[in-house]
């Protein structure tokens, strides 16, 4: 049975119909196209054979198209008539790579190949014919020596000798340029790759250099960029609301690993970090200081003891926490922990209902939102959270208190507070996963280098981990550029500031 007597649907066949019918016209004109170049290059007395083996091979080619692996498609698989509205498909076929510079790679015979099989007679060219097909490669990183000649200039006084300037600078007479230092603090602190990695994936583009040549590049620009780094820092706690979270850090100082700290404070488009060596109040405290408003945080006591010394400072907290911790508790009483989860999940329902800001939104457009969100929350939200709260309250004594779920209600009602202050704000969200993003580069980072090797070295990483993370934040498809950007200008005008906004 053929595949056309498979199918039944009758809008099927008209669908297959209408495509065979454009086929054979565009594949007619093409057949008879080749005919006349057939006949113009040997003649009117062109052999038949050659002829209708042309024609069968034309006739192959047209059968493969319309019963090609695309049109083996069940009905509701077939492509839409064009009266009907088509939706993109994801995750099938290639990705078009608008962005990447295009070469053209022409594919010939060779000599001793070009006869025909047939007749012995050699083929020729068919004018501008070729199939044509599209692949991406690589072309592997590649390091040059660029020699500057600066050159000289003098007036006829022989007075005056000027001297064209040369490039900018991080290390003055240096041998490396500042793009080269930019790059692999770039492998290092966002790809994440380690210095001796670095090292020998150099040597086998032929550059010979060491560990210790790249650190002094970065450690170096990391001075240069330092204000930069401290403006950014303190642009996010001049925000009314920031996010804040912390992950541990290795220093291996003095071959002795300690435990430090890596703390994260970040807004929407900047996440700024500072490495030190506690997770106290104290770290907590200098991490935050200054900062009036709203801190978005999990349940750390140190967050809490700070907030209670800081009246300008106001804590909310994260129902994703809660949610995970009555997961967790599911071994002890499933049916109690899915009846908590349950209600977690309709907050985060109720919030999906408002529609998020784009990129391009104005003012005015961000503020009705936030407008729809507390009007929302208020009518929907508000009787969830009343019900969460009830069902806490009935459980909270009636639970073993160090079992999972005792510890997952006790944890829910001790944050309170800070869990329904959402209600009262609408840019407050209701999970702190803008802190756990921001985190993540330092977490792979940590696992790749396993940390720094000195408290310089952690300095050093908070600054280009700041750097790079905004840069992403802020919708720069391409951090290094900002990275290079601001180091140069900081070189050219020392101490300069610049913002991921000076590239937008």
């Amino acid at each position: 049975m053929s595949r056309l007597e498979e199918i039944s649907d009758v809008k099927t066949l008209q669908q297959v119909a209408s495509h065979l019918e454009k086929t054979t016209i565009r594949q007619s004109k093409k057949i008879a196209r080749l005919r006349a170049e057939n006949a113009r290059l040997k003649g009117e007395h062109a052999d038949p054979q050659m002829e209708l083996q042309l024609l069968k091979e034309q006739l192959a080619s047209m059968q493969r198209e319309i019963f090609s692996e695309s049109s083996e498609r069940t009905p509701r698989e077939m492509k839409p008539s064009d009266n009907e509205p088509t939706q993109p498909r994801r995750g099938h076929g290639p990705k078009s790579q608008p962005n990447l510079p295009v070469e053209e790679v022409k594919h010939t015979l060779e000599e001793e190949d070009r006869t025909c099989p047939i007749c012995g007679e050699t083929l020729t060219e068919m004018g501008d014919q070729a199939e044509e097909s599209e692949e991406v490669t690589v072309v592997g990183v590649e390091y040059k020596v660029l020699k500057h000649r600066r050159q000289k200039y003098r007036c006829q006084c022989n007075e005056q000798v000027m001297t064209a300037p040369g490039p900018a600078k991080h290390i003055p007479g240096g041998r490396y340029s500042v793009d080269f230092a930019v790059h692999v603090a770039e492998q290092k602190y966002l790809d994440p790759l380690p210095l001796e990695r670095q090292v020998t994936a150099m040597s086998r583009a032929c550059l010979e250099t060491t560990s210790q040549t790249l650190w002094d590049q970065i450690n170096v620009l990391a001075r240069i960029l330092e204000p930069t780094y401290r403006a950014l820092c303190k642009i996010v706690l001049e925000q009314g609301m920031v996010y804040a979270d912390e992950t541990y850090w290795r220093n291996h100082e003095n071959s002795s690993t300690s435990k430090w700290w890596t703390w994260c404070v970040a807004t929407d488009d900047i996440a700024t970090y500072r490495i030190l060596n506690s997770r106290s109040q104290k770290a907590a405290k200098k991490v935050l200081s200054g900062f009036e408003g709203v801190a978005m945080t999990d349940g750390y006591t140190a967050y809490q003891s700070l907030a209670r010394s800081s009246p300008n400072l106001h804590l909310a907290h994260c129902w994703a926490h809660v949610r995970r911790k009555f997961l967790e508790a599911a071994d002890f009483d499933r049916e109690l922990s899915e009846q908590a989860t349950g209600l977690i999940n309709k907050l985060f329902e109720i919030e999906r209902e408002v529609p998020r800001a784009g990129p391009d939104a104005t003012g005015d457009e961000k503020e009705r939102i936030l407008e729809l969100r507390l009007r929302l929350r208020q009518e929907k939200s508000k009787p969830v959270i009343k019900n969460l709260l009830e069902w806490g309250g009935k459980h909270d004594g009636a639970i073993l208190p160090r079992s999972k779920l005792g510890k997952a209600i006790s944890y829910m009602l001790k944050l309170w507070r800070g869990l329904t202050l959402f209600l009262e704000d609408p840019r407050i969200p209701l999970d702190n996963n803008a802190a756990e993003r921001a985190l993540r580069g330092v977490v792979v980072g940590r696992k790749n280098h396993y940390g720094s090797k000195s408290k310089r070295g952690t300095e050093v990483a908070a600054i280009f981990y700041t750097l790079f993370e905004t840069a992403k934040l802020s919708g720069i498809d391409n951090p290094r550029a900002y990275v290079t950007l601001a180091a140069k200008r900081a070189i050219t005008d020392h101490g300069a500031v610049t913002l991921p906004s000076d590239l937008t």
